[in-house]
């Protein structure tokens, strides 16, 4: 994924009066752009700066709503749809998430580089978020939607888009250099643009999580009127995966 490496140094010296009131490592400015960077807060020092700030929740895939974190769940998503583990081992990453105890070390260590399950000094494993994310993806429907970007917002490396197959009207959060990846096509010259991807259809706009993304081939003349645009290209109601037996 494309990742913008700011040129921000700070100060030797960081004001007290500007400490990030979420964690012990960061000032508030440096938590912001670090959130908003899939690379973390580190991302944004000098590398004789990196060592303090190693691991800040603010910017941490274990942190809801980080770039990181939606990095991540992008992750899990492409590998459980379009790359399944081998079945040796999602078995055993079942057997983790019915709490079960495992002895398969192999299947483990790979699922633990994987980010897919965590274990403890004391040698207790358990399936990790990630994980759960992946099997979600395995067995919850996919449908084909059109998405409608709707606004960018460059520093926060966000994009917000209309999910026809999830909601009409309320806008979904996507991670902007997903988008420009996926199209090829500039931060500014998104917004407006019509696509066609896969979606899921979660509860929470957060958890959306869009594949396969492209852009749209142009729609039907006389079909983009305002407010007919949406349903006429809205959604498809044939599933577009999940877990493949």
């Amino acid at each position: 994924m494309t990742v913008e490496h700011p040129t921000y140094l700070p100060a030797f010296e960081w004001p007290e009066t500007e400490n990030c009131p979420n964690c012990p490592c960061c000032f508030a400015e440096l938590c912001q752009r670090g959130a908003a960077r899939v690379r973390e807060c580190v991302s944004c020092l000098r590398p004789e700066y990196r060592h303090a700030v190693y691991g800040c929740p603010c910017s941490s895939p274990l942190t809801r709503g980080t770039a990181a974190w939606r990095a991540e769940r992008l992750r899990a998503t492409v590998r459980a749809t379009e790359y399944p583990l081998p079945a040796c081992v999602e078995v055993v990453l079942r057997a983790l998430a019915q709490g079960e105890v495992v002895g398969d070390r192999q299947a483990l260590a790979l699922l633990r580089v994987g980010g897919f399950a965590q274990d403890t000094d004391a040698g207790e494993w358990s399936i990790s978020e990630l994980g759960e994310v992946y099997l979600n993806a395995r067995s919850d429907l996919r449908f084909p939607a059109c998405v409608e970007v709707v606004a960018v917002d460059k520093a926060a490396r966000l994009a917000q888009v209309i999910v026809g197959a999830w909601n009409g009207t309320r806008p979904v959060p996507v991670l902007l250099d997903h988008l420009i990846r996926s199209t090829g096509l500039a931060a500014d010259a998104l917004p407006g643009l019509w696509l066609d991807a896969d979606a899921n259809c979660p509860t929470d706009p957060d958890d959306m999580v869009l594949t396969k993304v492209r852009v749209a081939e142009p729609a039907p003349a006389g079909f983009m009127d305002p407010e007919q645009t949406l349903a006429l290209r809205a959604v498809a109601t044939v599933p577009a995966g999940g877990e493949q037996a």
